[in-house]
């Protein structure tokens, strides 16, 4: 397989329509679980999980001692598709829309295992001229993780359409530029940069509305998606799944102890998420912000996903149109109340 097609992420697979691969390695049971994730509050529970070793934990709970995680910090669901393409990562923690092309592209090849995080996504700019969507020019770029197929790519996608007509929905694609949310929290500080618009999540969202001069809010995920939108869960290919059922229960026992915990001891998941991720926020500053709304939404079922997930079917980006949310979760997280 040219090694271009890799690289080029999930966008090429959707494009291309090509199966992923799965080595024989993805397909045995393993000791060492490799995980993947973004920069951002959104992953909080991640770093619970981490710090706390509750993956290793619920899996010797299960009868699987010595399970070992390695946690892999990944700037975007492109990249972090890459890794689970070429193999590095077993276990990738990311938004829907990737979540839902992969399940359509390998026709239920990877699933979801959990939810764990719903927290808004909002759409920042710094220029005084941008007050809504509609006023976007064709040089105004916005930055997201991951062009065309990022959660953020494509609520802007659903944005667009209601502003601007239902075949108007690519309208803003062109003005989409692909930068991880460290580098465009760094891009919009700077006067001088083309990057003046960046569809954030927090901690992100909250520093550039402290710290960027003129930042204001656009739009934000709730307000197109009329509720919370997952942006964050776990998924893995089937055949993974398959080999570890246990390890899919740990990691789903986990998520769930982990988002108990930021809810009754959220000083010390703060502490946590500053320990794992060197992030130099204060306390005080994470802690305002977990009380802003929608902040506190840990939630282990997927929430907003069928809409989601009908838009992209609608514009031709999947194939299929799953009948429920459960089409595109294993098993294991069947029993939630997800939607």
């Amino acid at each position: 397989m040219n090694s271009r097609i890799w690289r080029a992420g999930a966008f090429a697979v959707a494009a291309l329509g090509l199966m992923l691969p799965v080595t024989p390695a993805s397909a045995q049971a393993k000791s060492e679980i490799a995980l993947s994730r973004q920069p951002g509050i959104f992953y909080m529970p991640s770093h619970i999980m981490e710090k706390n070793k509750l993956i290793e934990k619920h899996a010797a709970a299960l009868g699987v001692p010595g399970v070992t995680t390695k946690w892999i910090n990944l700037s975007g669901g492109g990249a972090q598709t890459d890794a689970l393409l070429a193999g590095g990562v077993d276990i990738l923690n990311t938004g829907t829309g990737n979540l839902l092309l992969l399940w359509d592209r390998t026709r239920g090849g990877v699933k979801g295992i959990v939810a764990t995080s719903a927290q808004p996504m909002t759409l920042i700019s710094r220029d005084a001229n941008i007050k809504s969507i509609r006023d976007f020019g064709p040089n105004d770029k916005i930055a997201v993780p991951t062009v065309k197929v990022s959660t953020q790519a494509i609520v802007l996608q659903i944005a667009a359409a209601e502003a601007f007509g239902a075949d108007q929905w690519s309208k803003l694609d062109p003005n989409t530029v692909q930068l991880g949310h460290p580098d465009a929290y760094v891009a919009m500080t700077n006067a001088q940069h083309e990057v003046r618009n960046h569809f954030s999540i927090p901690p992100f969202t909250f520093l550039e509305l402290k710290n960027v001069a003129g930042a204001h809010v656009v739009l934000s995920s709730p307000d197109v998606m009329g509720g919370p939108l997952s942006q964050a869960q776990f998924f893995t290919m089937t055949k993974f799944a398959d080999a570890n059922p246990k390890i899919i229960q740990a990691v789903f026992d986990a998520t769930k102890e982990a988002q108990d915990f930021i809810r009754s001891d959220t000083k010390a998941a703060v502490d946590i998420y500053k320990e794992v991720t060197g992030d130099k926020t204060s306390v005080e500053d994470l802690l305002a912000w977990l009380k802003e709304p929608g902040m506190m939404e840990w939630n282990l079922q997927p929430q907003g996903t069928m809409k989601f997930a009908a838009h992209l079917f609608k514009t031709g980006t999947l194939k299929s149109m799953p009948k429920a949310w459960t089409d595109y979760y294993l098993p294991v997280a069947h029993d939630l109340k997800g939607n």
